[in-house]
């Protein structure tokens, strides 16, 4: 079974494009899960419109934030494989083929991703996004690649297998970011397999999630939360499993 964790807010713009790319692309065993953050416009009325019992809907009882929103999602969904995914994107033809194939290639394989072609609000292309290279061989390589942005993952762009999910949630305080949250723990538990190519068209407009240039000393402070948090989890997971 696969999910699909969509965290949404204000996107009536584009939901119905990303959702359209989607649903032809699941079986009818699969489910989309719909985190609402308190939207304000017709984004949970377009959805419920599909009256299409593979997607299930939560509002949440107040603002969570965009990461807190996708630890939700994540935590409602209840797919052997989890597909992350934006609200405005669009899902090019055969994505989900081209990354469940990795998991039927290889059983060690606890995460998925990819690089992306952009496009603006109208769909026009803008470029390519092929920045994120081959996994390195060793974990504490490809965790401090992460670490120190030398390889950059996207949330909309990952795949995860329903184990690795049990290692990332919940979530720690002070963590900013899920995607990188969730890269590192799958690079220094499991497999992570990068595919060269796009598998998404990523959508950049006015309103997208994006972070503010912040202060060095606000930077490092939070790099220091992140690592504290990740150490603590790994330390938690090996005495998990003894």
């Amino acid at each position: 079974m696969i999910s699909v964790c969509i965290a949404t807010y204000n996107g009536e713009a584009y939901i119905q494009e990303q959702l359209d790319s989607i649903l032809t692309q699941l079986g009818e065993g699969d489910e989309i899960v719909v985190c609402d953050d308190q939207s304000s416009d017709r984004t949970l009325d377009i959805i419920d419109g599909y009256h299409d019992a593979r997607i299930r809907t939560h509002r949440n009882e107040k603002r969570l934030g965009h990461v807190r929103n996708f630890e939700k999602a994540l935590s409602l969904s209840k797919g052997d494989y989890v597909f992350l995914s934006d609200q405005d994107d669009i899902w090019l033809p055969g994505r989900v083929q081209i990354m469940m194939s990795k998991f039927e290639e290889d059983a060690a394989v606890d995460l998925v991703a990819s690089n992306f072609d952009l496009i603006d609000a109208s769909g026009v292309h803008l470029g390519e996004f092929r920045n994120l290279g081959e996994a390195k061989k060793s974990r504490f390589g490809q965790a401090f690649a992460i670490f120190a942005g030398r390889a950059p993952y996207f949330g909309c762009t990952l795949l995860l297998r329903r184990s690795l999910l049990n290692n990332c949630l919940p979530i720690p305080s002070g963590v900013e970011s899920h995607d990188i949250w969730i890269a590192l723990i799958a690079s220094l538990v499991g497999k992570v397999v990068n595919l060269p190519g796009p598998t998404l068209l990523h959508r950049v407009h006015g309103k997208n999630v994006t972070k503010k240039r912040r202060a060095l000393v606000v930077i490092f402070r939070t790099r220091l939360l992140f690592l504290s948090a990740l150490v603590q989890r790994m330390f938690s997971l090996k005495f998990k499993t003894v």
